[in-house]
């Protein structure tokens, strides 16, 4: 069993920054796939970033909605994963989830409903 805990999520300007971070507990995280979906209120939950685990050699994804202002790293020393949010928009205004899955195959990256483990979320506004 996997916990997972988003922190780092507020109320930012448009064009400002955030970093937030999940920490991970039980498991061997070297080994899960991480990932970080978003969800408005009344919407799907959304695909943001996803980095493999060691078996996928850390590769990185990125919706294209994101790819250029969002990175997505992690420390498995630390059982961390990160998503650095720059020049961040209005549309990017959501609850932000981590999620975690160790047996998940690269067709399935993008579905949320493939992950097994999931945060509470963090809420991040971006307005003026």
């Amino acid at each position: 069993q996997v916990q997972l805990a988003e922190s780092g999520g507020g109320l930012v300007r448009p064009g400002g920054s955030l970093r937030l971070s999940c920490s991970a507990s039980g498991g061997n995280f070297r080994a899960y796939t991480m990932a970080w979906f978003r969800q408005v209120a009344g919407k799907e939950r959304e695909f943001v970033s996803v980095i493999r685990g060691n078996t996928g050699g850390g590769a990185t994804y990125y919706a294209d909605s994101v790819k250029g202002r969002f990175t997505i790293s992690r420390e498995n020393n630390r059982n961390m994963v990160y998503l650095q949010m720059n020049n961040l928009k209005p549309e990017d205004t959501a609850v932000y989830y981590c999620a975690a899955d160790r047996q998940i195959i690269l067709s399935q990256l993008r579905s949320w409903p493939d992950y097994d483990y999931w945060g509470q979320g963090t809420q991040v506004t971006v307005s003026s």
